[in-house]
């Protein structure tokens, strides 16, 4: 197989959330709240647990059963993701209401985020190769200015994120779409995501799949430079 195009997952594959501490206490210096060491971390901590920080981890145990219908489509619309993931939140006791909208509106902000050390230099290889390359994502917020902040939009030849799409990962029309992005067939593709499930849904579709591992940017140096050796 010849790879004319690689569709890159975001968060856990190129880019690595901030920590659910450092996310809780841009927050709370948003809305003025102090909180001490101690109790910033604890409600971090039980923050993390609810899987209230998108791009973290998932709720440590089952979803509230008045969430679990909009936490099962919150990749599909805006409106769902922000509903899902702050309805998690609150199922935490902050100071004030507000700080659960702060939380939300932080993890969209592009000092939230981290890239891998190796996604400018594996999607620049790509470009220099003539390789295609799409961010094919499920999530319910525009994350180009993400990229462009970090300097790695300039490499990305297509964005298929799921809340435009009405559909998330991994319905195999979002890869499709990206596939039709690039102007390339399924069969030309490889999808490289870090979750077996939702990037795996490619598969489906004909694209060949390249798993990577969600771990801390600093525990990952060099996880995508595999790729490179992927294109035939």
């Amino acid at each position: 197989m010849t790879v004319k195009g690689v569709l890159f997952d975001f968060s856990g594959t190129l880019f690595r959330v901030e920590s659910a501490v450092s996310w809780l206490a841009a927050a709370l210096e948003r809305t003025g709240i102090r909180m001490g060491e101690n109790e910033t971390a604890g409600t971090a901590r039980r923050l993390e647990e609810a899987g209230a920080l998108p791009g973290g981890a998932h709720p440590g145990g089952p979803v509230p059963q008045h969430l679990t219908e909009v936490w099962a489509a919150r990749d599909r619309s805006a409106e769902e993701h922000r509903a899902a993931y702050t309805g998690l939140a609150r199922e935490v006791p902050l100071p004030r209401p507000e700080v659960y909208d702060a939380l939300y509106e932080r993890h969209k902000e592009p000092a939230a985020w981290r890239p891998y050390a190796d996604a400018a230099g594996v999607l620049g290889e790509l470009r220099r190769r003539g390789v295609r390359t799409a961010v094919v994502s499920n999530v319910g917020w525009d994350l180009r200015p993400v990229f462009r902040a970090h300097g790695l939009d300039a490499w990305v030849d297509a964005y298929v994120l799921s809340f435009e799409h009405g559909v998330q990962k991994p319905d195999p029309r979002l890869f499709l779409a990206a596939c039709q992005a690039l102007g390339l067939t399924p069969g030309e593709v490889l999808m490289v995501g870090d979750d077996r499930r939702a990037d795996g849904g490619a598969a489906a579709l004909g694209c060949a799949v390249h798993l990577v591992d969600h771990l801390p940017v600093e525990e990952r140096p060099a996880g995508l430079r595999p790729v490179l050796g992927l294109l035939g």
